[in-house]
C-alpha cells in the first residue's frame, strides 16, 4: 500500500475564507492523504484559489463543475474521479472546519480495522457540539431517531457528512440509482452500504458550527432527507436488517 492511500473530498461553493487554512490543515493531519476540492463554479473565485493550492502541491487536486447542483452530485463526481485512480480510502468533508481536520487518522485507524464505512458521530459517548442553537441540535437529534426508526439503521448520527469509504464499496455503488443530494443523499449512502451488508462503523467527532462564510442549510434540503427514509424503506421492503453480503 503506498504511503498516500487515501483522498480527502471536499465540495466547494463560496469558500473562500476557508480554502487556504483546510488545506494547510488537512494536509498536515496526516501524511497519507490527499485532497479533492470539487468547486460548483464558485462566483467568489473559491475555485480558482484551489488552482492555485494545487500549482503548489500534488497532494492537492481540483475538480471544476460548470453548474451548482447539489452535494451528493459533487461527491458522486469526486468518488468517479477517485475510482479513476489508486486511492484506497475516501473522505468525505465539508470545508467550513466544522469537521475538524484533526480527526482524519481517527477514521483511517477505524477503517483500517476492516471496516467498509465508517461514520464520523456527533452523538456516540455523548453529544459533541459546539456553537449550534438548540432548534439545530433537536432537528439533528430528531433527524436520527426519525431514520433509525423507519430504517432500522443502528447508527446515530446518518446525517452527518464526515465519513470515510473503502474502495471496494464506492465500486460497488450503482450510482445511477441514488437520488438524494443533501442530508438524504448522506442518509442513502450509509442504507445502500448497509443494507447490502457492508459493515459499517462509527467514531465520535466533535462538531463546530462554522466560522467563515455561509451555511448551505436550506428547507429543501431537509423535506428531501425527509421523503428519501421512506424511499428507502419502501424501495427494500421495509427490511430492517441488512442482507447477507454476496
Amino acid at each position: 500500500m503506498s504511503a498516500i492511500d487515501t483522498l480527502v473530498i471536499i465540495p466547494t461553493y463560496n469558500e473562500k475564507e476557508n480554502i487556504n487554512k483546510m488545506t494547510a490543515a488537512v494536509l498536515d493531519a496526516s501524511p497519507h492523504v490527499d485532497i479533492l476540492f470539487v468547486d460548483d463554479n464558485s462566483p467568489d473565485g473559491t475555485g480558482q484559489m484551489a488552482d492555485a493550492l494545487a500549482e503548489k502541491t500534488d497532494r492537492v487536486h481540483v475538480l471544476h463543475r460548470t453548474t451548482k447542483d447539489g452535494l451528493g452530485r459533487a461527491y458522486i463526481a469526486g468518488f468517479k474521479w477517485a475510482l479513476a485512480r489508486d486511492y484506497q480510502f475516501v473522505m468525505e468533508m465539508d470545508c467550513d472546519f466544522s469537521h475538524d481536520p484533526k480527526e482524519i487518522p481517527n477514521f483511517r485507524t477505524k477503517i483500517l480495522e476492516g471496516y467498509d464505512l465508517v461514520l464520523g458521530s456527533r452523538y456516540v459517548d455523548g453529544i459533541r457540539v459546539l456553537n449550534w442553537p438548540m432548534h439545530r441540535l433537536l432537528l439533528s437529534r430528531g433527524a436520527g431517531v426519525y431514520v433509525q426508526l423507519i430504517t432500522g439503521m443502528p447508527f446515530s448520527d446518518p446525517t452527518g457528512g464526515f465519513k470515510c469509504f473503502r474502495r471496494e464499496l464506492l465500486e460497488a455503488y450503482h450510482y445511477e440509482d441514488v437520488r438524494a443530494n443533501g442530508y438524504g443523499f448522506q442518509i442513502e449512502m450509509t442504507h445502500r452500504a448497509w443494507i447490502r451488508g457492508f459493515k459499517v462503523g462509527e467514531v465520535p467527532i466533535t462538531f463546530e458550527d462554522r466560522q467563515e462564510g455561509t451555511s448551505k442549510m436550506s428547507g429543501n434540503i431537509i423535506t428531501e432527507a425527509l421523503w428519501v427514509v421512506w424511499t428507502l424503506a419502501v424501495r427494500n421492503g421495509f427490511r430492517r436488517k441488512p442482507r447477507p453480503k454476496a
